[in-house]
């Protein structure tokens, strides 16, 4: 009995010269539609399926190898008597090879004005369901869904190496595929926020050096779609691979670089930002947010939200980085920083709308999920509890540590002046040390700025501790039963406190 291969793909690409080679190695070919023509077109000699059915394709191709004589030769098992018997009284042939790729179902949903009827006809169901048979069958039959696997599969064929480790190892590949398919559709009919079953898929971009410690393995993946501010979407123009830690912190960078509208630059070390300056050019934003800590800025990751010109790259040539990311970059500046061999530059769009997704974060056992902190507030949502009421300039200074806050691992203190980040205190078991360190990082610098706290202050301590330094106004969310000694607090020493009624925790 020859053996048979049943091909039926969307993708074509490759398709003639892996039918050829199969022929060439004895196999009939059976195809169906488009698949069919192409490979006949090529001068390979092919069998409709329903030459093999006895059934003409209907419902516009809705209906065509979901038959018992396609199915039955797919999920019939060799070494079994009965199986062999019913497949013999039936006049069916048992299929070997399974190719097939499946509609283009996220590609639709990636056209523009694409209607929900083509969405619908684009969700394959006898693709999926042959595939799912082959890779069932994997003891028999070779299942392929990849057209990168032709070539290693034709040379198995004729070294006669095409064993079960191999046909093993492509059925995961089809399961995976189909789940992430199924998982594309599942998507696009759930409206509800946290369905009882959440599923989820991700495409791999790349196996990473190591992931937090080298003794870690790690890789990194991507939704299927592209995401605006993503790294997933930059270019890297220059420099080494990007490692695990890497791209932690280039994340956060952007999450942080997102906030702002004017120019503006961040450093992150360790995923908190370590210096953030704003201003009327790139140029003195990174002056600002370089002087806000130049000792930790070493070795840091630094985002920029305009395009990076020569006088901007020669600060940022002067300093020893990891990771630059920006827009674009001038000639002259990519001349200038390039001439650093390791350092990594990345090009990404910054002008595009955030997404309001998903955080996920994996607990032993099981998986947190939640929406990500993109609350937006505005000035017209702050309130004022105490006697003295913001400048101007400081209430400019406080929306801008505000913004940089919410980044900032809890508990949180972040100092600014002049929309530039003076002290930062990071991660502390309480907010009052949280303060002191912002302070003595500030040092000299701390008289009059402003305080921004991520949550609100359970005693008044903190407040005492910045009016101690000469901190002239606060802003935090309130929500304290407390509050009123807070108030008081600030009251005493002519502090200005604003309300945000939104907190901004982050563990």
């Amino acid at each position: 009995m020859k053996k048979q291969a049943l091909i039926s793909v969307s993708d074509k690409t490759g398709i003639t010269d892996f039918a050829k080679g199969l022929k060439e190695q004895g196999y009939d070919i059976i195809s169906t539609g488009g698949t069919l023509r192409t490979i006949q077109e090529a001068g390979i000699e092919a069998a409709a399926v329903e030459d093999i059915t006895g059934f003409p394709e209907m419902l516009e191709g809705r209906v065509k190898t979901l038959h018992p004589a396609i199915h039955a030769g797919l999920l019939a098992k060799r070494d079994n008597d009965m199986h062999k018997q019913q497949l013999e009284e039936k006049g069916i042939n048992p299929i070997d090879i399974v190719v097939v790729n499946l509609y283009p179902f996220k590609q639709t949903l990636d056209q523009l004005n694409v209607t929900e009827a083509d969405i619908i006809e684009n969700i394959d169901i006898g693709g999926s369901t042959i595939l799912r048979a082959a890779a069932k069958s994997f003891r028999d039959v070779t299942p392929i869904v990849d057209p990168d696997d032709y070539n290693e599969i034709l040379q198995a064929i004729q070294n006669d190496v095409l064993d079960m480790t191999i046909r093993k190892k492509l059925a995961a590949k089809v399961f995976r595929h189909t789940a992430q398919y199924d998982t594309l559709i599942a998507g696009y009919f759930t409206d509800d926020v946290f369905p009882e079953n959440y599923t989820i898929t991700y495409e791999k971009v790349q196996s990473l050096r190591y992931g937090e410690n080298p003794h870690q393995e790690a890789a990194f993946y991507k939704t299927p779609f592209e995401s605006p501010m993503s790294l997933a979407s930059a270019k890297q123009l220059h420099g080494k691979e990007l490692s695990y830690n890497n791209i932690q912190d280039a994340n956060a960078a952007l999450s942080i670089i997102a906030e702002y509208d004017k120019p503006a630059a961040v450093a992150v070390k360790h995923m908190n930002p370590c210096g953030i300056g704003m201003a009327g050019d790139l140029n003195t934003a990174f002056s600002k947010a370089c002087d806000a800590d130049s000792v930790s800025i070493f070795g840091g990751i630094v985002a920029c939200n305009r395009t990076i010109d020569a006088d901007t790259a020669e600060q940022l040539s002067g300093i020893f980085l990891e990771i630059i990311i920006a827009p674009a970059f001038t000639d002259e500046a990519f001349a200038t920083l390039t001439k650093k061999k390791h350092i990594r530059l990345l090009e990404l769009r910054m002008d595009e709308a955030k997404i309001n997704s998903h955080k996920l974060t994996s607990v032993n056992g099981g998986v947190l999920v939640q929406d990500n902190d993109n609350k937006e507030i505005s000035r017209d949502d702050l309130t004022y509890p105490t006697e003295k009421k913001p400048t101007e300039g400081e209430l400019d200074d406080l929306w801008f540590a505000w913004k940089a806050v919410k980044h900032v691992k809890s508990n949180a203190i972040v100092l600014a002046n002049g929309r530039q980040t003076l002290g930062i205190g990071a991660g502390q078991m309480n907010r009052v040390g949280a303060a002191k360190i912002a302070i003595e990082q500030a040092g000299e610098k701390t008289k009059g700025t402003v305080l921004a706290s991520d949550a609100f202050f359970p005693m008044p301590d903190t407040v005492e501790e910045a009016a101690k330094a000469g901190i002239t106004a606060i802003i935090q969310p309130g929500g304290s039963k407390r509050d009123q000694d807070s108030i008081d607090m600030c009251n005493r020493y002519g502090i200005a406190m604003v309300y945000t009624g939104t907190r901004h925790f982050k563990h």
